[in-house]
């Protein structure tokens, strides 16, 4: 199985700086054996050139009983190789043993070998079967003879072997000593690129979306010469800007909840006097007349959608503002009855159902603003649903908390509306019509109750079926 390659940057640091020690440590390895290979072939070569082929010459005579012509051994190294040719044949054939001579068996191919090599007196590489890897001079004789004199190279190939086996071991220590050190030494130098990295990683996780969020101090700049200097002078600047940024938005905000605090809490007494006054002038005993009387019911009619807009601010801001909710025991299972009751009797075309346990379902929390979360989830479903579609309301206890879903069969939400549903002023309808009363707060109300009492609320919608969960810790 195949090993990926390091992801860190220290791994790859470290493994490139290994990689480049390896090539040069071969390179001077093959570089030091050729070297020391053609210094020991020359030294053979000038050995062999300076014999000037003596020994093969006293082959010719060794036939004879007479000991003055006997081969000349004299100053030859043992296992000196020494042959005669003559037309191309080999005549003689013999190998310095103990400083004397004894004859060498040779083959057919042998002999092809022998033949073959040009009397140029250069060193030339044979092998033959019964004495292995040679190096041979051949010259040309007196009597039209070719003398070939040769040196084992056994002793040569030993040298080099051992040179490379002490190459092996000493780069190979070379390479595990420089990889450790290396990767200490890229270790410390990425130090500050870890702290960089820290930094981003503590940023990262700070609730960024919203609220107020206090940044990390600056990092600490070594040296902004050097590239990692250079990061983190410019994740400084990146930090300084994000938090200025964040300052201002979070600024923004508080004046906007101010504003729709101080507005809402500034129209509750004007809207409550139009709604007043217009319906004193219509129990007015007198004869009306009904161009008024209309005028009359519609200033009551949106006096009171603006004092459910204005009651849904203001209840936002407090939200917002972290003010506490009240904590009691709360019946969850008749406030989803009485909700359901509520929502058939405003939508009598629609199939109100309930999936209730057994026993009564009790939390601790506030119970009006747990009915408004209830009321509010159905009357969505009722108001964005054609008449005849099935709402369900099912309640659950388990492991996880208290489980509140609101399910409908009808067309669903759009799925470029979902990421955003449980917005402010977020509504399906963007001519923003009138017609459904819909104030684009409802769900932004569900998701900040069920928040402030330590829940989560999650939508899935496709076409045929909608549901809004909602969870509140047992």
């Amino acid at each position: 199985m195949r090993r990926p390659p390091p992801h860190t940057l220290r791994g790859q640091l470290t493994a490139g700086l290994v990689c480049l020690l390896a090539i040069a440590c071969l390179a001077v390895g093959v570089t030091t054996a050729l070297a020391l290979r053609g210094f020991l072939m020359g030294r053979v070569d000038q050995q062999l050139t300076s014999s000037g082929g003596r020994f093969a010459a006293s082959l010719e005579h060794e036939a004879h009983p007479d000991a003055d012509n006997q081969p000349d051994t004299r100053g030859q190294a043992e296992a000196t190789f020494g042959a005669r040719l003559l037309k191309g044949s080999v005549t003689q054939a013999a190998v310095v043993d103990d400083k004397n001579d004894r004859r060498v068996p040779l083959t057919a191919g042998d002999q092809r070998t022998l033949a073959a090599v040009p009397a140029d007196s250069r060193g030339h590489r044979i092998r033959l079967s019964a004495l292995g890897s040679y190096r041979v001079v051949a010259v040309s004789g007196d009597d039209g003879d070719v003398l070939i004199t040769g040196l084992p190279l056994h002793p040569v190939e030993e040298t080099i072997h051992h040179l490379e086996a002490v190459e092996t071991v000493v780069f190979g220590v070379a390479l595990l000593v420089t990889g450790i050190a290396g990767a200490l030494w890229v270790r410390v130098s990425l130090r500050p690129l870890r702290r960089v990295t820290a930094q981003a990683a503590s940023v990262a996780r700070l609730p960024l979306a919203s609220g107020e969020v206090a940044m990390p101090g600056p990092l600490t700049v070594s040296d902004p010469r050097t590239e990692v200097g250079q990061v983190a002078t410019a994740v400084n600047q990146m930090l300084g800007h994000v938090g200025d940024a964040l300052a201002q938005r979070h600024a923004s905000e508080e004046r906007l909840r101010h504003f729709a605090a101080d507005a809402s809490h500034e129209l509750r007494t004007p809207v409550a006097n139009i709604r007043g006054h217009a319906e004193l002038a219509l129990r007015h005993p007198e004869p009306v007349p009904a161009p008024v009387r209309h005028s009359l019911e519609r200033v009551q009619s949106e006096s009171q959608r603006m004092t459910h807009l204005v009651d849904d601010l203001l209840l936002l801001a407090r939200l917002d503002a972290g003010r506490p909710l009240e904590r009691e025991t709360v019946d969850l299972t008749r406030l989803v009855l009485d909700a359901t009751d509520d929502a058939r009797a405003a939508g009598p075309g629609h199939r109100w159902l309930l999936d209730l346990p057994e026993e009564p379902v009790t939390v601790t929390g506030d119970a009006h603003r747990l009915q408004q979360v209830i009321g509010n989830l159905l009357a969505n479903a009722r108001a964005h649903t054609p008449s005849g579609t099935e709402v369900t309301g099912r309640l659950a206890t388990q492991d996880t908390g208290i489980h509140l879903t609101v399910t409908d069969n009808g067309p669903g939400i759009p799925a470029e509306l979902q990421p955003e549903v449980f917005g402010r002023f977020v509504r399906a309808d963007h001519s923003r019509s009138r017609t459904t009363g819909s104030t684009g707060l409802g769900l932004a109300i569900v998701h900040a109750v069920v928040t402030a009492h330590g829940g989560t609320v999650n939508l899935t919608s496709t076409p045929g079926h909608t549901a809004f969960e909602v969870t509140l810790p047992r």
